[in-house]
């Protein structure tokens, strides 16, 4: 699968996070080319600090592989991952992220890296950043207007 493809994926479950209230950010989880699970974000509805859609989808995806090692896996995500992701992703043994929309404050793979144990995941970015930045800057267009949240996460 392609990664413009499987990003198609992660924004469609960005889709339905903003349907649904949430941050508009959706990863999948991928296997060479087979989705191992696909996630969206839900701190708002599940009440949880830690439901990012990458959080929520490596839970699934070693759920699913039966182990918490996701070696040889492909995280594709539509908002660089936080700190809290890239520690978790790196814990996790993912092979590579990639990654929609740069998040200048809160992105820790490329904007702000931190320092991660080796071996370190292949990271790309910018995949179909202009339609991931499009979902985020939409909807917090319309929070600052009913005075709610201003920061993607």
């Amino acid at each position: 699968m392609q990664f413009r493809d499987a990003m198609g994926l992660a924004l469609a479950q960005a889709e339905r996070a903003a349907r649904l209230g949430e941050v508009p950010v959706g990863a999948v989880l991928l296997r060479g080319d087979d989705v191992v699970a696909a996630a969206y974000n839900g701190r708002e509805r599940l009440r949880d600090p830690t439901a990012h859609a990458e959080m929520r989808v490596l839970r699934r995806g070693g759920r699913r592989l039966g182990n918490w090692r996701l070696t040889g896996c492909t995280l594709v995500v539509t908002l660089e991952p936080c700190p809290m992701c890239t520690a978790a992703i790196a814990a996790a043994r993912v092979r590579r992220v990639v990654f929609g929309a740069r998040d200048p404050l809160y992105g820790a793979m490329e904007s702000r890296p931190i320092p991660l144990p080796d071996p370190l995941p292949e990271v790309i970015g910018g995949i179909r950043e202009e339609e991931a930045r499009a979902m985020l800057e939409s909807l917090f267009r319309s929070l600052r207007g009913r005075g709610g949240v201003s920061e993607p996460g």
